[in-house]
């Protein structure tokens, strides 16, 4: 199963402090053990929403709001996105990682076959598609 495991920000990560190098070093030890597990396959670090915006879509209109946004706790500072057997496994690799006074949210993506006959075998196709296509891109 593939997840998605989301960094929530801190008052730090909203201000743009820069992780320091023992930071770094050590993030960089834990990623390359998920590396080599195999667990591994994407993760990105987040600038402060400052940086970012939002748009919020009703209907057909949409509108755009520039950050930086208040709430803190509900904004995501950086990713993951781990192949591991169970969630039970992303919470022991969680476990293992070299924060410290930081929330890991961890959640199934969704796989083709849970939308069931929802996903017609033509929808199938156009994601089977699509993906390929993502794939030769990188």
């Amino acid at each position: 199963m593939r997840v998605i495991v989301l960094v929530k920000a801190t008052s730090d990560s909203e201000a743009g402090v820069i992780p320091t190098e023992e930071q770094l070093t050590e993030m960089g030890q834990f990623n390359e053990e998920l590396v080599n597990a195999g667990v591994m396959l994407a993760g990105e670090g987040l600038h402060p929403s400052s940086k970012g915006v939002r748009v919020a879509c009703k209907g057909n209109a949409r509108t755009v709001t520039d950050g930086p946004f208040t709430e803190t706790k509900e904004l995501v500072a950086g990713f993951w996105i781990w192949q591991v057997q169970s969630i039970s496994e992303a919470v022991d690799w969680v476990k293992r990682s070299p924060f410290q006074d930081d929330e890991i949210e961890i959640r199934p993506i969704f796989e083709a076959d849970d939308f069931g006959e929802a996903l017609t075998p033509e929808l199938r196709d156009q994601e089977d598609r699509l993906r390929a296509e993502l794939e030769k891109e990188k």
